[in-house]
């Protein structure tokens, strides 16, 4: 392991994207989501993507250098078509007018349609929060999750994502959850290191419960809590597909795969401004007091810092230099 600055992984990111086909500002929108998943190691979305990233970019299975459209067809629906590209830069052009939305009606909805995997979806939610405003988020994935009971694969992992502002623009609580027991990334970074993975996660192709990561790739993974969880996974994908444009998770091919189509995902967002009534910040605070109270006790996602530097493992970063050296 070596450690790596905040900064040098930002640059790397930058360059390999620009390198592979990527326009200067698209390539800043995703770094800046890298770099945060880096820095509060949800190693899953960060630097473990760059490699897929730039190569779809060159295969054409994701656009680099198109420009979302955004319009506002009803008063408090906001609706971005990414036109094929990163989830970031279209959230990035829809945010201001999906905040504006908000604060004229007291609630407003984004529909990001036509883009990319989103990754790591509390870094959309933590924006939405640092403008003052609740946000929700819900999106959808390559399929993987079959209805409790069953064996063919029909939802994605679909997470949902919830994040508080604290009133001095910052996020006084977050959470980021995939609606199954674990994120799919987990399994295939399980496979890599040649580790099992714990009972609960995974079914095989049988349906059988399996510590293998093999045999949880040619099966299903688990939803969190069975049937309640299960109904959390369907409630994304209806979101995320049916209100944005973007496919059902069972139109999506593997993520990460090189080639292929584009994966047309789409990712919907609620944004609620608390100062719609007077009790809201004196309800959070009671809250999060008694919490407090507790030995040990905290909010989702409260106390998380980020770390700088952050440690790596040398192989990954020697490919994050190869992908960010100059093309010929």
């Amino acid at each position: 392991m070596i450690e790596v600055s905040l900064k040098e992984i930002g640059e790397a990111t930058q360059a390999a994207l620009e390198s592979h086909g990527a326009a200067p500002w698209v390539a800043a929108e995703v770094t800046a989501a890298v770099v945060e998943a880096e820095a509060v190691e949800n190693r899953i979305c960060g630097l473990y993507y760059l490699e897929s990233y730039c190569k779809q970019l060159v295969s054409g299975r994701v656009e680099g250098d198109v420009e979302p459209t955004v319009d506002r067809p009803r008063p408090g629906f906001v609706r971005v078509d990414g036109r094929m590209g990163f989830a970031q830069p279209a959230f990035a052009r829809g945010l201001p007018e999906a905040v504006a939305a908000a604060r004229e009606n007291g609630t407003a909805s984004l529909a990001v349609g036509h883009t990319h995997t989103c990754t790591s979806l509390g870094f959309f939610t933590g924006q939405i929060a640092r403008a003052g405003l609740i946000g929700i988020g819900f999106t959808n994935a390559s399929p993987i999750v079959a209805p409790p009971g069953g064996r063919s694969r029909v939802i994605g992992t679909n997470p949902i994502a919830f994040s508080v502002p604290d009133g001095q623009g910052g996020v006084a609580m977050q959470f980021d959850q995939s609606t199954t027991t674990v994120a799919l990334g987990k399994i295939t970074m399980a496979k890599a290191a040649g580790e099992p993975i714990p009972e609960g996660w995974a079914l095989d192709a049988e349906g059988r419960p399996t510590t293998d990561p093999d045999a949880a790739l040619g099966g299903t993974l688990v939803s969190m809590g069975g049937y309640k969880g299960w109904g959390f996974g369907v409630m994304a994908e209806l979101l995320a597909a049916g209100m944005t444009g973007g496919v059902n998770s069972l139109d999506v091919k593997p993520l990460k795969s090189p080639e292929g189509p584009p994966h047309d995902l789409g990712q919907f967002y609620l944004l609620i401004d608390p100062g719609c009534t007077d009790t809201f910040g004196a309800r959070f605070a009671a809250l999060a007091e008694a919490v407090a109270a507790e030995e040990g006790g905290r909010l989702p996602g409260q106390g998380k810092r980020h770390a700088d530097p952050i440690a790596l493992d040398e192989t990954l970063w020697a490919q994050v230099g190869e992908l960010a050296a100059p093309k010929p």
